[in-house]
């Protein structure tokens, strides 16, 4: 038995009344996580391009510059603990290892599944800091090495640029042909 400012406290009271208010905490505090990460779990399930990426040593202007280039690509990137992201990562199916400080950089977009790739890497490129640790590709798990061949294909528009040029050539070369034939009768 104690007194504290006059008040007399027993040590049973005063442990049950912490006790009762930190479970009430707990399981609040517990709930909000889970919903945490059956939230990230969803997104996760949704996305048809996943990367995993060590941050670690980037300053923040080179965060905020990869998140906005990444934004305007309509890709998101988060930083989630370790803990959150392999409960997350089991729930959405995808059974992987999350050592060290991870970031996810993930997009639900189908048309272009290279652009997450392209940026990363045109990121770690340029910054010693950042490196891909890996990733999925349309529900299947993709190394390091894939990623970056990935990156170095041409988005959606540049491939269909290049279409459009292969089917020009023919006429093209027609029309270069037909103009030599002409400059050669006018001579």
């Amino acid at each position: 038995m104690s007194f504290w400012h006059g008040v007399f406290i027993s040590a049973d009271r005063i442990y049950l009344k912490v006790n009762l208010e930190v479970n009430s905490l707990s399981k609040a505090i517990i709930a909000k996580k889970e919903k945490l990460v059956d939230d990230f779990a969803a997104e996760l399930k949704e996305a048809k391009a996943i990367l995993v990426i060590d941050y670690l040593g980037l300053t923040v202007e080179e965060v905020t510059n990869l998140r906005k280039d990444l934004r305007d690509a309509n890709v998101k990137m988060k930083v989630i603990k370790n803990t959150y992201l392999k409960r997350a990562a089991e729930k959405a199916g995808l059974e992987d290892t999350f050592v060290g400080p991870t970031a996810v950089v993930y997009t639900a977009d189908a048309e272009d599944i290279t652009e997450p790739a392209r940026i990363v890497s045109k990121y770690e490129d340029d910054i010693d800091a950042l490196s891909i640790k890996g990733g999925m590709l349309e529900g299947k798990v993709a190394s390091q090495e894939e990623i970056k061949k990935l990156a170095a294909i041409p988005g959606r528009e540049g491939l269909l640029s290049m279409l459009v040029s292969v089917l020009q050539a023919p006429v093209r070369n027609f029309a270069y042909a037909v103009k030599a034939v002409a400059d050669s009768k006018d001579e």
